[in-house]
């Protein structure tokens, strides 16, 4: 299964490269010096908000992001893993990477999540994730929190909102 999972993601780097070359990634977002792409994958699925009150504003309500929730897919859409609160990127081999935004930057489509930089750090057993360092958020649709009222009478009511997104992951040349 890892052979299976390391070749996979390694044929979506390959593929993932020349999309990643299509389009035009903000200079804050690039990946730092000496690292290299070494897979690209797709996401499909939602960002989980929580309607609560907001912290700074007291008797007001906010949308509050919760996390992601999204299935993981190579170039030929074969899954691969799963994305998850923390956040965290997890294979099918049990490795996984959690990350910690450095960057961000709004997305060309207004309605979608911006794009992100996220430094990273191996979090689970050895496998196709353990090498990851930095990972890049592009391509995003949707995901933004409900435009719908937030308030007092929905307090504690949850929205999953659809979005979709590419990870390019980068570790040490």
């Amino acid at each position: 299964m890892k052979k299976t999972l390391i070749l996979t993601l390694v044929v979506s780097a390959g593929m993932g490269g020349n999309v990643h070359a299509q389009i035009s990634i903000p200079p804050s977002l690039q990946a730092p010096a000496g690292e290299a792409l070494i897979a690209s994958v797709h996401a499909k699925g939602v960002q989980i908000y929580e309607c609560r009150a907001a912290k700074d504003a007291q008797g007001k309500f906010e949308w509050a992001f919760i996390g992601p929730e999204a299935e993981l897919a190579d170039a030929q859409g074969k899954r691969i893993g799963t994305h998850y609160a923390g956040p965290v990127w997890e294979a099918l081999d049990g490795s996984k990477v959690a990350g910690a935004v450095r960057a961000k930057a709004d997305a060309p489509d207004a309605n979608a999540i911006p794009w992100l930089l996220l430094g990273a750090k191996s979090a689970g057993p050895e496998g196709a994730f353990s090498q990851i360092s930095s990972i890049q958020r592009v391509n995003t649709t949707g995901g933004k929190a409900p435009s719908t009222t937030c308030s007092a009478a929905n307090a504690g009511e949850s929205a999953r909102v659809a979005y979709t997104a590419d990870y390019h992951f980068y570790g040490a040349r």
